[in-house]
């Protein structure tokens, strides 16, 4: 393990045993066992060391997205989705912490790749006939209750103690996003007008389109203001 990457492991180790949420860069070169010179150099300042430790959580998070292999259902891979996000925020509070700090004054790009993997699975879910909004608005609803429950568990572990409370709250999102097929009266009330048009412009961007670009781009403009009519 080369040097930087101990320092990284070093701060992100006194993070989580910080009373007050915060580390001295003396306290991380001493773990390591070099000189203040070697932080300046790699990272240039404690603001830089602390960027640097968002981006290696951002890695590691993202490494285990992208590893992931695709199920036969992409709800089952929704669900999981959702579950390996808590477990990875529980595995590194501190880390979790920065990495969805409003402190920052840019946002991460890797917080826009997790959101584009998300998003991916979702056009799976419409492809399939389980969704009855627009990839985009699910994504953006379950990755902001995904990571408001995160933060909560690792930030205030006393007050939100209940064992199941991220199982509940995936569940009713899950639920208010996607088709439940063992309550079909649900789709009378319109939801199958916009799932099947969601479903069918996911299988034409999808490349399932017998159509040339232009009529396929219409089409499936046509299909996203009828979803978003029937869903509102």
């Amino acid at each position: 393990m080369d040097v930087r990457t101990q320092m990284l492991e070093a701060a992100e180790k006194l993070l989580d045993e910080s009373p007050d949420r915060d580390i001295a860069t003396r306290a991380v070169c001493e773990a390591v066992g070099v000189g203040a010179p070697v932080l300046y150099r790699l990272f240039g300042d404690k603001n830089g060391l602390l960027s640097a430790v968002v981006d290696y959580g951002f890695d590691r998070y993202l490494a285990t997205k992208r590893a992931a292999e695709p199920s036969e259902d992409p709800v089952v891979d929704l669900r999981s989705g959702w579950d390996t996000h808590v477990a990875f925020a529980r595995a590194h509070p501190a880390v979790y912490r920065l990495m969805y700090s409003p402190s920052f004054a840019a946002v991460p790009a890797a917080a826009q790749e997790a959101l584009r993997l998300l998003r991916e699975v979702l056009v799976r879910c419409a492809e399939v006939g389980k969704l009855r909004v627009a990839p985009d608005v699910a994504a953006q609803a379950i990755m902001s209750a995904n990571i408001g429950v995160a933060l909560n568990l690792v930030s205030q572990p006393e007050t939100y103690a209940d064992p199941d409370l991220s199982d509940r709250v995936r569940d009713a999102v899950h639920d208010s996003l996607l088709v439940n097929t063992e309550r079909p009266a649900k789709a009378a009330s319109g939801d199958g007008v916009s799932t099947a048009a969601l479903q069918l412009a996911a299988q034409l961007q999808g490349g399932r389109s017998p159509l040339g670009d232009p009529e396929t781009a219409l089409l499936v403009h046509w299909l996203d203001a009828v979803a978003r009519s029937e869903s509102s």
